[in-house]
Formats: structure tokens, sequence, C-alpha cells
């Protein structure tokens, strides 16, 4: 860098103060725009239900982790079986102008200080489609996962996913699987019934990266007719918020303030925490059990339970 003599620099200094006071305020940000990873403090989510992403989610992200020429973007595929899983996504993202690449780790690679410095070197990470619990089965407990977690919350990155790549964001973390289908009427063996009923000890979790406290997080939501599930747990553990988000739908949760609800459809809140819930040992029930069906363009504040529409 050229030196510069001070007292250029001390003139330079005032100028730019005078001009400023004389300057009109700057217009406020837009609540739609989130600054870009800024390197400090808590990040964003953008959280897909799977399904087609919209071109507009997709460039959402993009601008979340630094928008063109400076987001840097890692997308983990793990939880799909296929070899080309997540080449899509990151040519999406380079057409954006993000410096995009597939990171396909191994369970012992995830625990290495090369994958954590890899991940805290980006700005935004993406998990995609496929099985939430093949892609834990890799990250939980590694370095990579403490990595991806500093990354949103003290590295002012963005984590986003779709499909099993949102069911990861909360734990409890909903496998996929039941204990007793259909209850005490199960489903023939061939059928693709699941979920049948609204039952205490039969929706099996894990543990996910746990970046949504208070939340579940359930993915495919309304086409899926996943209610059942998400609803049972909900009354099981009375304290957590359901969110169950549907295809082409995210959910973005900035720094701070409510929730966003962007794209195609909508997210379906349930709330049982001022619920009245019948005692273990009776059938599963809930009276006063708030409910929400957000619409792109609503807001949730989890914190308060309170919801606005567009």
């Amino acid at each position: 860098m050229r030196i510069v003599k001070l007292r250029f620099v001390l003139g330079a200094i005032a100028a730019a103060l005078a001009a400023s006071a004389c300057a009109p305020a700057a217009a406020p940000r837009a609540a739609a725009t989130a600054a870009p990873a800024s390197g400090s403090g808590r990040g964003s989510l953008l959280i897909v239900g799977g399904g087609p992403i919209p071109d507009a989610l997709i460039a959402r992200f993009v601008e979340l982790a630094g928008g063109r020429g400076r987001a840097r973007i890692l997308a983990m595929p793990m939880a799909s079986e296929d070899a080309d899983a997540g080449v899509e996504i990151v040519g999406d993202f380079r057409h954006l102008g993000a410096e995009a690449e597939r990171i396909v780790l191994t369970r012992s690679e995830a625990d290495t200080e090369a994958a954590a410095r890899r991940i805290a070197a980006s700005t935004g990470v993406w998990f995609g489609g496929g099985d939430q619990a093949r892609l834990m089965a890799v990250l939980s407990g590694t370095r990579a996962e403490a990595a991806l977690r500093e990354l949103y919350l003290r590295g002012g990155g963005v984590l986003g996913g779709t499909s099993a790549g949102a069911a990861v964001m909360s734990t409890p973390m909903i496998t996929g699987d039941e204990r007793l289908p259909g209850g005490d009427r199960p489903p023939a063996k061939d059928s693709s019934d699941a979920f049948m009923t609204i039952a205490r000890e039969d929706v099996v979790t894990a543990a996910g990266i746990d970046v949504v406290p208070g939340a579940i997080i359930d993915q495919h939501f309304v086409r899926r007719r996943r209610h059942n599930r998400l609803l049972s747990l909900v009354l099981e553990n009375p304290r957590l918020v359901g969110i169950g988000i549907d295809e082409s739908t995210a959910l973005e949760v900035p720094p701070e303030g409510p929730f966003r609800v962007l794209g195609a459809s909508v997210a379906v809140v349930y709330d049982a925490r001022a619920a009245r819930i019948t005692p273990a040992g009776r059938i599963l029930g809930a009276a006063d059990v708030r409910l929400s069906v957000l619409p792109a363009g609503s807001t949730y504040d989890l914190a308060t339970g309170t919801a606005t529409l567009p």
C-alpha cells in the first residue's frame, strides 16, 4: 500500500466528515434483505421443505452467503447415495456468481481439522436431500459438525438445505422411521402408508445439527401429509414448536427477529406450549393447540408465538 503523508490523511478525514454531516441520512435497509455473511456473530438459515427449489430461493441463499463475487459455498450431498448428488445445485450457485464446490466426506474425514478448516473458510453450507440419518451418521460429534455450528452461531455464515437437509436443522430430528406403524391396526406389509396415527412413542428421532433451538422441523409437509407425525412429537414435547415446511417453500431464520416464509406454498406451525395434554398412559390428545398456516410473505416469532400474514 502506498504511504501517504499524515497531513493529507487528516485533511481527507476532515473533508469526509464534513461531507457526511451535510449528506441526507441513508434510507433504512429493506427488511427483506439480510446482510451477507459478515464473519462475526450469528448468521442465517434457509430451510427448504423439499421438492423443486424455486430459482428465487437459490438466489436468496447466495445472497445470504455474501452475494455475487463474495459467496463461498460448500454443498454437502452425503444424505444421498447418488454419486452425482449436489452437482446441479453447485452449478446453480456458480451461475449466480458464487464460488461453490461439493464436499463429500466420510465419517473419518469429517473428524479432521482439514474438514473443519474448509467449512470455516466458507460463507455458506448447503445440505442436499436424501436420508437425514445417513447425513448425521457422517457428521454427528465430529469436528465438521462443530465447525458448522461455529460458522452459523459465531461466524456469520448461512446454513441451508432441502428435504433431508432441512430435517437435520433441529434436535430432535425426525428420521422418517416409526415404531408402531398403524398402531393396533397395522397396514398390510406391502402398504406405503406411514404415520397413520397420532400416538406416543411412535415417531423415531435422533440428534440433528440443532441450530433451531425450541423447534422441530419437518419437510415435504403438506404434499406428503405429514401432520400426524409432527403433531405427535409436539404433543410429546410441548415445549417445542413444530414447523412443517411444504415443498418448494422455505423458512428463513435471520440472525434475530421473526422467521420468514418464502416460496410457493406454506409452513404449518403447531404450538402446544400453552395446551392441555392428556397424561401418560392415556390416548395422546390435547386442547388449545395453536395452529398457524403461513403462506409466503408471512412471519413467525418463535419466542412469542406471534404470526403475521401477508
